[in-house]
């Protein structure tokens, strides 16, 4: 029985998938995989039998990455799951940014005992008087599953939309609506956007790439939008752009102790993905792509191993073998195999970086001492077999 453990409260839709052989348990100590969603596990003990962790999101910041890939550990998440429910909140964000919807409820609320209210708010509407997004310019600042949906949903409703993504891939370029301007220089989308949007992974390059130096690029009274990471906007920088007009308004959902006091910042607290329907379509993903690697050792969507792909044959078993990327690894597995009279009848051997992933099917079962001995070549991390 693979027991999962869920460090989060995981929708339901999503655990009614799992099939028999699998079970949830509360303690984390016997668990074979984990399901998660925000749970901090860097400080957490992670167990020797563990072989996956599922994100029910699409960041892994709260998943200690370098320790699962020495452990041998598969780190998936699940890209796209939640890009409408993002998607819909980015455009929220453009509507109240453009007009001031924020300040008008809040006018409301207090003059809300005044019985001639109705009158009064027609000499104070004027106060609250925006722009309307169509004709205006939105940079796209990434275009992977939620920055296409932003793209093209901004486009439909009338903006002129700009993006950018030096590692645009075929088949997200074949998903941008035909209007949509790609360019080559993200500073070409900073001179001509009046709304830019950031949807980019927190990585060392484009931590605080929202800057000083980004800013004076841009045009006087631009708009950042930033529902993908804290930590893409140097907040310092940022409190000097909003103070002297160069940036109108910051609309973010990642407010911090900073960014909270600053003036023309509308802040949300996380609620990108708060939706249930895209709590729910996560949860399907993860729970799928734990049970698809732990029954045919197939990976989908990891964030520290390679993608691998093997349907399953008719054979006595399969083993999966996490190693790093280094020359001889496969004659080495195959050697020893072979060495003991098993065949393999089908195989497959993907890497990426550093690391690297071999499925190996056998067509008679190897004893413990031979998958003990595959475990103890150097550069292997973990070594598992699946019983077909």
């Amino acid at each position: 029985m693979t027991k999962i453990c869920c460090l989060n409260p995981i929708s339901k839709k999503g655990l009614s998938r799992l099939s028999d052989g699998f079970e949830i348990t509360e303690n984390l100590s016997e668990a074979d995989a984990v399901l998660v969603r925000s749970a901090a596990m860097h400080d957490l003990e992670l167990p020797g039998q563990l072989v996956a962790i599922a994100r029910a999101g699409a960041g892994v910041n709260n998943i200690p990455l370098d320790t699962c890939t020495e452990k041998g550990i598969v780190v998936f998440n699940t890209p796209g799951a939640n890009a409408n429910g993002v998607k819909e909140l980015v455009l929220a964000g453009l509507l109240l940014a453009a007009r001031d919807i924020d300040g008008g409820i809040a006018w409301v609320n207090e003059n809300k005992g005044d019985e001639n209210i109705s009158k009064t708010m027609e000499k104070s509407k004027k106060q609250f008087a925006g722009t309307e997004i169509k004709g205006k310019t939105l940079g796209v600042i990434g275009l992977g599953a939620i920055g296409i949906e932003v793209a093209n949903a901004a486009d439909a409703l009338g903006m002129d939309v700009i993006g950018y993504d030096p590692f645009l891939s075929v088949n997200s370029a074949l998903r941008l609506s035909r209007s949509i301007k790609v360019v080559e220089k993200v500073s070409e989308l900073y001179a001509a956007s009046d709304y830019i949007t950031v949807h980019v992974p927190l990585l060392d390059a484009t931590r605080g790439s929202m800057n000083a130096k980004a800013f004076e690029q841009m045009k006087d009274g631009v708009v950042i939008l930033n529902y993908a990471r804290d930590l893409l906007v140097n907040d310092e920088d940022m409190k000097v752009a909003l103070e002297s007009g160069k940036v109108r308004r910051y609309m973010t959902d990642f407010p911090n102790a900073a960014t909270a006091q600053m003036k023309n910042v509308i802040a949300t607290p996380h609620l990108g993905a708060s939706t249930a329907e895209s709590e729910e379509n996560c949860a399907i993903m993860a729970v799928d792509e734990l049970m698809d690697y732990i029954t045919t050792g197939q990976i989908r969507n990891s964030v520290n191993y390679p993608n691998c792909s093997l349907a399953p044959e008719p054979c006595a078993c399969r083993i999966c073998i996490m190693n790093v990327n280094k020359p001889n690894m496969i004659i080495k597995f195959t050697s020893l195999l072979s060495g003991e009279g098993i065949n393999l009848p089908n195989m497959t051997n993907v890497s990426r970086g550093e690391t690297a992933y071999t499925l190996i099917d056998c067509d008679t079962m190897p004893d413990e001492k031979v998958i003990e001995a595959l475990g103890r070549i150097d550069g292997v991390k973990k070594v598992r077999v699946i019983y077909f």
